[in-house]
Parts: C-alpha cells; structure tokens; sequence
C-alpha cells in the first residue's frame, strides 16, 4: 500500500495523488477504479464519477408496442363475451348428453351421465362470471387489450391459422416449411436466404426424425406423393 512519508498507516484521498496524471487521460474514463474502503466508482464519459449504487440500465424495445395506442376493448365485455360463449357451450353439450342418456341402467351409469354434469358446472361457473362482472359495473374497467397489442397477437395468430389450414393441403411439412420462413422473415426481419435455409433444414430433420427414424404417419400432401412418400 502507497502512503506519504510520516502519515498515518490509514489511507487518504492524497495517497492516490499521483494517480491523477493517469486518470485524466480520456481511456481511464471508461474504467472501473475501485478505491479502498469506499464505493465502487466508475467514470463517465462525461467524466462524473458515479456509485455503483446510482447505475441503472434501461433497455428499450424498439419494437414494443405504443403505450397510447388506443384500446379496442375492455376487460368486463371480454369477460362477459367469454362466459356467454361458455354458457352458451355448456347448454349444447348439456342438451345433447341427455339425450344419449344421463340416468343409471343395470350396467351403471350411462354414457352422457358424467359429461351432463360437468356441463351443468360449466354453465353455473359461467352464470357466476356474469353475475359477479355485472355487479362489478360500478368500478372503473381496465384495457384488456390496445391495437398495437392486437397487431402483434394477430401477427402470430393469423399465420398459425393459415398453417393449420395449409396442412390439409400441403401436408405437414410443406406448411412448415412456409409458416418458418414467413415467421422468420416477416416477424423476426431475417434475411431472406437464412429464412428459407432455416425452414428448409427444420423441416428436412423433421421429415427423417418423424418419417424416416420412428416411421410416424404425418398428414402430406402431393410434393410428399410425388417422391413415393
């Protein structure tokens, strides 16, 4: 340890006086001194020094969606849509199991018996969500969801649709094929030869894993039947 010549064995600000000369060069800006028996301090570019106590990272997205985007709708009508189309479920299955049989026979219960009543507790825990939004009317409802949240969850939900709707055509891996590309590109702003390699390479080890190793049957389509497959 460096000290002046008749001070005291505990170190001070001018033990480190020597050190000045150094420090004012522009590169020991960006190091991370440690001092002794003191916080961590590390200099700016502006040349404040600054404890590691005060140091925050903030990491913005540039992709995250607008904070005043509009809303599209709120929660009490997205829970009161939702208990509706579930009572609503809850009555078809409950009308048609008691028409293939809700009673007991000789052999014991019959086969609509238990799905009955898991209908009629789906429909009274629908009517307890309608009543307890209805009663709730008097608070201020929130955001359920804003456009720019929408825009996102349809980027995905719309494709993932369309490649269910591909496989019965294309086949499982040729939907798969484009649904990678097109996410990889369109969402994920990838290169467009990265795009198509990476597709094309998941879908070839897709097709030996499930096909070729373990002999599983997937829905093809007609690129599949033109190779024998």
């Amino acid at each position: 340890m460096l000290r002046e010549s008749g001070a005291s064995s505990t170190p001070g600000l001018r033990d480190y006086d020597w050190l000045h000369g150094i420090l004012d060069h522009p590169l020991s800006r960006m190091m991370t001194i440690p001092s002794i028996e003191r916080p961590l301090r590390i200099f700016l570019p502006t040349g404040k020094l600054m404890s590691n106590t005060e140091i925050e990272i903030v990491v913005d997205d540039p992709t995250a969606p607008e904070a005043d985007s509009p809303a599209v709708s709120d929660t009490r009508t997205v829970e009161v849509v939702v208990s509706l189309l579930l009572l609503a479920l809850a009555a078809t299955l409950g009308f048609d199991n008691w028409r293939t049989g809700i009673a007991w026979d000789s052999t014991g219960p019959q086969a609509g018996y238990f799905p009955f009543y898991l209908s009629v507790i789906l429909g009274g825990a629908s009517l307890y969500g309608l009543l307890t939004t209805f009663l709730a009317r008097s608070e201020v409802s929130e955001t359920f969801v804003t456009r720019a949240q929408l825009r996102r969850v349809m980027a995905v939900f719309v494709p993932t649709l369309l490649f269910c709707l591909a496989t019965q055509f294309l086949g499982l891996y040729v939907a798969s094929f484009f649904l990678i590309a097109a996410f990889m590109r369109m969402v994920g702003k990838i290169a467009l030869w990265k795009s198509l390699l990476a597709a094309f390479l998941f879908t070839a080890i897709m097709f030996v894993t499930f096909d070729i190793a373990f002999d599983v049957i997937m829905p093809k389509g007609p690129l599949e039947a033109a190779f024998g497959h």
